[in-house]
């Protein structure tokens, strides 16, 4: 048998050669509304980013908007500063990157959650759907009344395709189970609105569900108080929420955006981004249901056998969730 004997002399080889192969990068995060520390979304993108911040010694720079009229502002600022990556969250930027992308041809634009075509931008959309199916199914066997909710945050097409996704894990459990949905509001306002959310899972609560996903952005901690003080469970979304009410919260869909701006920032330092789509779902490991120390005891062994199953059945295509967007396009 062969041995491969690897001398401290090339390892320090091996680390020098990636060090100098690898490209200068000024990159550069713009979060939406909600702010970077939002324990959903926006702190998903701001961890990948420092992630890679860490993993390399490269600085980023990052902006909070307050409002959506500094969306084009903030990415013309930060391209005109010489960012040659600027990552942005969520669908409200595309408008202001379609107009501000074909300016800049030399940086590199990246949206998540949105698809804006450009031979300088690449898109990231996440499959959802897959992701909300698995809570459904976790909400509805655990569920001992039958009834379960929804909050939802700005009622846009996105929250609607975690909404039925999550309706459809539901009734792959209990056909006859009942599911009551609310959207906190109509403009951006709802990502940042905890009261009116958990007003909104109060009342659903009241009329008898017994677990209630939220998928609310900022507005996600108005849920997760309400179940936490009325002993029932909630469902967080994006991050990974089981540990801001344990024993309350029964698990998370956990859609990894930080991953996302982790991998968009290592390839454009390594030269291997490229302009073009990218979709995440359960086969590639962008979405998933959390499963930790936080909230391992509330979901039982068979339960979590049954929602594994469905994972690998949706995996390998067996089994069908409806994406809302296409039947948008239908």
């Amino acid at each position: 048998m062969f041995r491969t004997l690897i001398t401290p002399t090339l390892v320090v080889l091996a680390l020098t050669l990636s060090a100098a192969t690898a490209l200068a990068l000024n990159p550069a995060v713009i979060y939406d509304l909600g702010g970077k520390f939002d324990n959903a979304f926006n702190q998903a993108a701001h961890k990948g980013a420092e992630e890679f911040s860490k993993e390399t010694g490269t600085r980023y720079q990052d902006f909070e908007p307050n409002d959506e009229s500094q969306y084009e502002l903030a990415l013309r600022k930060f391209a005109s500063k010489g960012c040659d990556l600027i990552v942005v969250m969520g669908t409200p930027f595309a408008p202001a990157l379609e107009k501000a992308a074909p300016d800049f041809p030399d940086t590199k634009f990246v949206i998540i959650d949105s698809v804006v075509d450009g031979p300088n931008v690449q898109s990231v959309i996440f499959k959802e759907h897959q992701g909300a199916f698995l809570v459904g199914m976790v909400a509805a066997l655990k569920s001992r009344t039958g009834k379960i909710g929804f909050v939802g945050g700005m009622d846009v097409p996105l929250i609607r395709k975690f909404a039925l996704g999550y309706a459809e894990g539901a009734r792959y459990v209990n056909g006859k189970i009942v599911i009551f949905e609310d959207m906190t509001g109509t403009t951006s306002d709802a990502w940042g609105d905890p009261d009116k959310a958990g007003e909104l899972a109060r009342a659903q609560f009241a009329r008898g569900a017994d677990v209630v996903f939220a998928a609310a952005g900022g507005s996600n901690m108005g849920v997760l108080q309400a179940a936490a003080d009325m002993k029932k469970f909630a469902i967080g979304v994006d991050s990974n929420q089981d540990c801001i009410h344990p024993g309350s919260v029964l698990t998370s869909m956990v859609k990894r955006v930080d991953l996302a701006v982790l991998q968009t920032m290592r390839d454009a330092r390594n030269g291997d981004w490229k302009p073009g789509v990218k979709v995440l779902g359960l086969a590639e490991g962008g979405v998933d249901y959390a499963l930790d120390k936080y909230n391992e005891t509330l979901i039982s062994p068979e339960m979590r056998a049954r929602v594994d199953q469905a994972r690998a059945d949706i995996v390998s295509g067996r089994l069908k969730v409806t994406d809302y967007l296409e039947i948008m396009d239908k």
